[in-house]
């Protein structure tokens, strides 16, 4: 039975029945049509850049956008418009929307959504879809997008007729960016995009919620911790910038005299020469800032969700602290560590009104003199490359507003320990999903973020692996199409790092399928593509690298060839508490 039938699909797409699923452009009604609609609406909402790459079901959207107001990115694989229209919403502060065709085009961006799920982005993904007629037939390039979505988005939506975009569309960026933001997908069939739409996008307009009151009885509960506590830890992560909360955390941080930490997400949150900032807690920490954390009283939690990346084995996880926990989504409250003051809502009302002083000024004493203990030394031996000192020195020479995207492995968590940022958006990595090949498309959106408004001149670098930019390597053919500012430093140790170093660590050196010394010549491939590249191999060449990398207009490539036994140091082992951390062995 399976046989006949994948035999009878073969046969429909051979057929004339094909040809009547897919409606014929030219027999499309007059008027605004379906398409022009969703055009519409994103110029309605300021939405001047999308990512996306064409195909036959979404191909009247594409006509749609077709000289429109909205410029379209076209990328060279689905899986990179998503991570590009991510790293546009992050850089940015608005909303992401990518494009895709139904079948391939579509499951491509599955894992841009559950990369903009976990790191709560706000993304809308436009997907293109066989028409209602086809529906259920197993029809060329037909996949339930609807069920295949419904895990990495916060909702997804099948539009089955015209008269339902409208309100879908406006459901869709509502929920994008109510409450804890988050992608959600719209899926349109082709007959529906094609079909004539009467509503005008500006009548669909949603009122702002009213601001809900504050909990005037749990403030005070917190105040009354915070005033007693004096061993406190200010522990933030990403929702910070998500809320735009910045300020409003420097300004607690400050009144409140409080040591701080950040996770990942959270860096640049708070200034790295505020008095008291101690850097990334976490299994790749700083000594420092585990230390604190492990022997705080009080733990004020904002905009973080206590993550198994974070906390190292729960149970031993600052483990006499009280804890407040602020966040915009109630459930994280309980869900891996139960606060003694849980607080929802906005952040930019909530911090200062917790604002007080807390009896901390010894304590704070003590957590910068840990800080200047355990400062980072960038003096190793030898004269091959050391990646930090590298970063480091790189760090140095970027102005405040350079954004720095990076993959996942070994040179992420370099960016994080040896990079200073100012500001959470100018620092885009992959957290929850920890996605390779996320950093050369999001550097790209965060170049193109930045060509539409007042800061078209910043930086973007883009920090990768040899094992992480193979993933999205095609990109590079955007970048030197748009001749984007965009600087690849590519840190080369023909391995898988990170899963190398766990090998060598914890499964008794046996090195199974890590090694890449198979790699492409870097710069021959990135002069393929049109982009200038150069490597170097011994420290003496850096520093006149990196000036010719920044100096060139548009992209470049600088390959950087590192040790391969290089380790990311220190390490909380898996199962152990934050405070046993392994240094260099």
């Amino acid at each position: 039975m399976g046989a006949n039938r994948h035999l009878g699909r073969d046969v429909m797409e051979n057929s004339s029945t094909a040809e009547n699923l897919d409606d014929n452009p030219l027999s499309a009604e007059p008027g605004l049509k379906g398409a022009d609609y969703v055009v519409r609406v994103l110029a309605s909402r300021g939405i001047n850049t999308v990512f996306g790459y064409p195909g036959g079901a979404i191909m009247p959207l594409y006509d749609a956008l077709y000289n429109s107001p909205v410029e379209h990115v076209l990328c060279r694989h689905e899986q990179g418009a998503g991570m590009a229209a991510i790293g546009f919403a992050r850089a940015s502060g608005k909303t992401g929307v990518c494009i895709a065709t139904s079948g391939p085009g579509a499951t491509n961006l599955v894992t841009a959504l559950a990369e903009a799920m976990l790191d709560s982005v706000p993304l809308v993904a436009l997907t293109g879809q066989v028409p209602t007629t086809a529906l259920g037939t197993d029809a060329f390039q037909e996949v339930d997008m609807l069920g295949m979505s419904l895990s990495v988005t916060k909702h997804s939506f099948l539009v089955s007729n015209v008269e339902e975009l409208p309100e879908i569309l406006e459901q869709a960026f509502q929920l994008a960016n109510s409450g804890r933001p988050g992608p959600v997908l719209v899926d349109l069939p082709k007959d529906v995009l094609l079909a004539s739409c009467a509503s005008d996008p500006s009548s669909n307009a949603v009122a702002d919620t009213q601001p809900v009151a504050l909990p005037w009885n749990l403030c005070e509960q917190a105040r009354e911790l915070i005033s007693q506590a004096s061993r406190p830890v200010l522990y933030a992560g990403g929702g910070v910038g998500m809320a735009n909360a910045v300020e409003a955390l420097r300004f607690f941080q400050q009144k409140t005299g409080m040591p701080s930490v950040l996770t990942l997400k959270g860096l640049g949150a708070i200034a790295p020469d505020t008095t008291g900032y101690l850097g990334m807690l976490g299994m790749h920490g700083t000594r420092a800032a585990n230390l604190a954390v492990q022997q705080c009283d009080l733990l004020v939690c904002v905009g973080a969700r206590f993550d198994d990346r974070v906390t190292g084995r729960l149970e031993g996880f600052a483990p006499d602290a009280r804890v407040i926990h602020l966040d915009i989504d109630p459930s994280e409250f309980g869900k891996r560590r139960q606060p003694d003051v849980a607080l929802s809502g906005d952040l930019n009302i909530l911090l200062p009104a917790l604002a007080v002083k807390a009896p901390c000024e010894e304590w704070l004493k003590n957590c910068e003199a840990m800080r200047y203990e355990f400062r980072w030394r960038y003096d190793a031996p030898g004269e091959t490359i050391y990646a930090p000192a590298l970063l480091n020195t790189l760090s140095q020479q970027l102005p405040d507003s350079t954004v720095v995207t990076c993959d996942v492995g070994q040179h992420q968590m370099w960016v994080a320990q040896h990079m200073s940022f100012t500001r959470p958006e100018n620092h885009l990595s992959s957290g929850g999903l920890g996605t390779m090949g996320f950093g050369l498309p999001a550097a790209i959106g965060a170049a193109l973020s930045r060509q539409k408004q007042p800061r078209q001149d910043d930086l973007v670098i883009c920090v990768s692996g040899d094992g992480s930019i193979m993933m999205n390597i095609q990109e590079l053919s955007t970048a030197r199409r748009l001749n984007l500012p965009v600087k690849v430093v590519l840190l080369d140790n023909e391995r898988l790092g990170m899963v190398r170093q766990w090998q060598s660590l914890f499964f008794e050196g046996r090195h199974s399928e890590t090694v890449l010394s198979d790699n492409p010549d870097f710069p021959a491939l990135a002069q393929a593509f049109g982009i200038p590249a150069q490597t170097i191999l011994h420290r003496h060449e850096v520093d006149d690298a990196i000036q010719t990398m920044l100096n060139t207009d548009g992209p470049y490539l600088l390959h950087v060839a590192i040790d391969a036994e290089e380790n990311v140091w220190p390490l909380v082992p898996p199962g152990a508490d934050n405070h046993n951390m392994l240094e260099d062995i």
